[in-house]
């Protein structure tokens, strides 16, 4: 999920860029201030103000104090500086003393413009004692000017206490907003540590939401997609990036979803029902939370992969079955032998006649049967773990096409289609000879109750993107019907009269313990493909 636009990296030196702005604004304001007192000067209204004790010398400072506002706006347009600062504002002290002096002293009332001045620095300057320094050395310009013109006659000695009032006003004006910069400094670094926090905390979530199976869509009053996570992407659009699915009506993706948020948003009810997004995909299901409390607000809809859950209640019903059908396995065996030696015992008597003899075989012929389907349930049930081995995958199927001909006694054909002679597989080589030797058995059954010859291919391809070899069993059978496609992996189902319906439950878990999958296609000729998917092993 993309993180939103108001969110983003905080800048480390935000404090030293707003000390830069707010001096740009101090040079800004000295520059207007100059151009202020020179135009008083001129001025008729305003001339008898400033500039009455020596005019052509407050012309000149004032013009100086001007001109030094070019070199500093171009100094302090990318950096800031600590001693250049401090430079300026003895300067503006020393320049502000000077046209004082030239206008009469404390009477022109220019000397209140130390207290900005002061004002500024406490603000701009980070260290507290040069901060201070410079309100003294303020203070200390007013005194000393003020007993200056007193001496020469131009003030009265009555004059040191006003200068004495403005002089404590700069310090008192100093320290104050040293403790208010101070602190709103301190707000500052702390919401700018919250922020950061923040920021990476959103990281983390977002990372954690991009890599959930849950898919996650935002959606907002209007039934259009804000933010979606990869797992709703592959989940509802498999086939488009994520990044394109963005600002979408809902439904674009699925008119069930947008059918169901609808009706949730209308009743406020959701019984959660899986469907399926498109005509091949897997199932999914989708629940709904409002983000406010107005139900027109935006919403979360988590979007899930139904099929683990199918899986897990089916792996708890057969796990459940299997114990059961053990236990009652291992019951039946002594009673269903007891029954075969009654059998086997009658057809060896003389007295039996033609018709009892033909019971007694179909009481041993059934006796078979039943014990063939206590063994693959006995053999389910106490399945060992697999011994891989590494297997080269052409000499195996090769040898082992031969011994499975030959233990056979009957003329069959079986064809092998292998480009990939140095294939190595990793599986337990007798687990793979029982899952080999089903579908073989069923491959040839089939083909000769369609064609009346027992035939087979198989082949065996790779998928390059997924790295994954494929052994494909092949038969030239009628196919398997598609209603009965979805139960040909559960035990006791099977199409064959003869059948115990345990055969392709056993090869499908014996190739799910050797990591690999069992899975049945139609092949365009309507016959039927057994595929075993299993990972590829390079020499």
């Amino acid at each position: 999920m993309n993180p939103p636009a108001i969110l983003t990296k905080p800048v480390t030196g935000a404090t030293s860029q707003q000390n830069l702005t707010l001096f740009r604004i101090y040079i800004a304001y000295r520059s207007l201030l100059s151009v202020v007192l020179l135009i008083m000067l001129v001025s008729p209204n305003t001339r008898q103000l400033v500039g009455s004790l020596n005019p052509a010398l407050y012309a000149l400072v004032a013009l100086a104090h001007l001109a030094t506002n070019v070199p500093l706006a171009g100094f302090f347009s990318r950096h800031l500086n600590q001693r250049v600062m401090l430079a300026v504002f003895v300067l503006d002290i020393i320049a502000i003393t000077l046209l004082s002096d030239f206008s009469g002293g404390i009477a022109s009332g220019l000397p209140v413009l130390l207290v900005i001045t002061v004002a500024a620095s406490a603000v701009l300057i980070s260290n507290r004692t040069i901060a201070t320094l410079i309100a003294a050395l303020s203070a200390m310009a007013l005194l000393l000017d003020t007993i200056w013109l007193a001496y020469s006659g131009e003030l009265n000695m009555n004059a040191l206490f006003p200068a004495g009032i403005i002089g404590a006003l700069i310090f008192i004006v100093s320290l104050l907003v040293q403790a208010v910069a101070q602190r709103l400094g301190r707000a500052e670094e702390l919401a700018r540590n919250r922020a950061s926090d923040l920021y990476e905390l959103q990281r983390l979530n977002e990372q954690i939401v991009q890599h959930m199976e849950t898919g996650i869509l935002l959606v907002d009053d209007k039934s259009v997609v804000r933010v979606m996570n990869k797992a709703a992407s592959s989940l509802l659009v498999p086939d488009r990036p994520v990044l394109l699915e963005q600002g979408r009506a809902l439904a674009d993706y699925c008119p069930e979803l947008a059918f169901q948020f609808e009706n949730w948003r209308k009743t406020g009810l959701h019984r959660a029902q899986p469907f399926s997004p498109a005509e091949d995909s897997a199932p999914v299901i989708a629940n709904f939370r409002d983000l406010q409390s107005s139900p027109h607000g935006e919403a979360l809809i988590f979007v899930e992969d139904y099929s683990p859950v199918t899986q897990y209640a089916q792996s708890l019903k057969l796990t459940s079955l299997g114990r059961l059908t053990a236990s009652i396995a291992h019951e039946i065996r002594n009673p269903l032998g007891a029954i075969s030696h009654a059998a086997q015992l009658m057809q060896e008597s003389d007295d039996l006649s033609t018709a009892d003899k033909r019971l007694a075989d179909i009481v041993q012929h059934h006796c078979g049967r039943v014990n063939e389907i206590v063994e693959s349930v006995m053999q389910i049930s106490r399945r060992a773990p697999p011994k891989p081995e590494y297997l080269e995958l052409d000499s195996w199927i090769t040898e082992y096409v031969k011994d499975y001909l030959k233990s056979l006694n009957r003329p069959a054909d079986i064809t092998i289609d292998c480009q990939f002679k140095d294939m190595l597989i990793e599986f337990d080589p007798e687990n793979l000879r029982r899952v080999m030797s089903n579908l073989l058995d069923n491959a040839l059954r089939h083909s000769k109750l369609a064609t009346g010859h027992e035939t087979a291919q198989l082949s065996v391809e790779v998928d390059f993107i997924n790295h994954l070899c494929i052994i494909d069993i092949v038969d030239n059978g009628a196919g398997v019907p598609a209603a009965d496609q979805a139960k040909l992996f559960e035990p006791f189902f099977t199409t064959v009269a003869e059948g115990s319906g345990m055969g392709l439950y056993l090869c499908k878990e014996l190739c799910e313990i050797n990591n690999a999958n069992l899975s049945y296609r139609p092949t365009d000729s309507g016959a039927s493909c057994f595929r075993i998917s299993l990972s590829q092993r390079a020499r």
